[in-house]
């Protein structure tokens, strides 16, 4: 058993060595040149119900918007000037348009939005009273 001990302690050794080499390593080589542009690219969900674990009917669209839009999206264009028109702050787009008449009807939509925008990492959900309210509040971006 001692023996075994002062193994696991040289292997931890040799391995921070060794961890500690490549790090010098990585620190002496040249930067490479800053994108323009920080990446942007979500993978947004809609379900049905209050809660994105337990929602159903759910669909998922992947949306790149930077370095160019993209992705599954069916109108990532759009639901990317959208997007750059809030900041990408989704609580902000999520805000009801006061002159958009629903049915006060209690159908729940659940959103979600997972992945980095302008760099920073982003996670949202937000539950919509039903689908006109969504629509209403989120244009292109949850349109798919």
């Amino acid at each position: 058993m001692r023996y075994a001990v002062k193994g696991l302690g040289l292997g931890a050794v040799v391995a921070a060595a060794c961890l500690t080499g490549t790090a010098a390593t990585a620190t002496a080589a040249p930067a490479a040149p800053e994108s323009p542009e920080a990446p942007s690219s979500l993978v947004l969900t809609i379900g049905e119900g209050e809660d994105p674990a337990l929602a159903t009917n759910q669909r998922t669209a992947v949306l790149n918007c930077s370095p160019n839009a993209g992705g599954s999206h069916p109108a990532p264009g759009q639901a990317c000037a959208e997007l750059r028109a809030v900041e990408g702050d989704f609580e902000e787009l999520a805000e009801p348009d006061p002159n958009r008449v629903c049915p006060m009807i209690w159908d729940p939509v659940v959103v979600t939005a997972q992945g980095i925008w302008d760099g920073r990492e982003v996670s949202f959900t937000h539950t919509f009273a039903n689908p006109c309210v969504m629509e209403g509040a989120t244009d292109a971006v949850f349109s798919f």
